[in-house]
């Protein structure tokens, strides 16, 4: 593989895979930001339990995401993709925090540029 197209897979694995990670424990802690104000209050009142422990519960699928990043970037890329998507999404519905939700789907396009990158080095390694 191109050295430029490796540093730049690499770049992206080691983005991807530790932002989720980072973002997912700082659900525990809220020393980046209060999570709990990304869930629209629509939301909120459909939930079973508090925001707070919804977000707990998005911190650990982060965490596992970001994990899976690192040992299977094929896989774990397009679960990062779709998992910001999702989030885009989310907030696009709610109608707040739009500039957060084109900086994920930004983000998402990056995630699928890794799943690309790591399944051409599938099919040239069987070369």
């Amino acid at each position: 593989m191109n050295s430029n197209v490796q540093l730049v897979k690499t770049l992206l694995k080691y983005t991807f895979g530790l932002v989720p990670i980072i973002a997912g424990f700082d659900k525990f802690t809220n020393l980046l930001t209060d999570w709990s104000q990304y869930i629209s209050a629509g939301f909120s009142e459909l939930l079973p339990f508090e925001a707070g422990t919804f977000m707990i519960v998005v911190g650990i699928i982060e965490i596992v995401a970001g994990g899976l990043v690192f040992l299977k970037p094929k896989i774990g890329a397009f679960v990062v993709m779709a998992w910001l998507i999702a989030i885009a999404l989310t907030l696009v519905f709610s109608g707040h925090y739009i500039d957060v939700a084109v900086r994920d789907l930004v983000m998402a396009v990056g995630a699928f540029s890794l799943a690309k990158l790591s399944e051409d080095k599938i099919e040239n390694s069987r070369a």
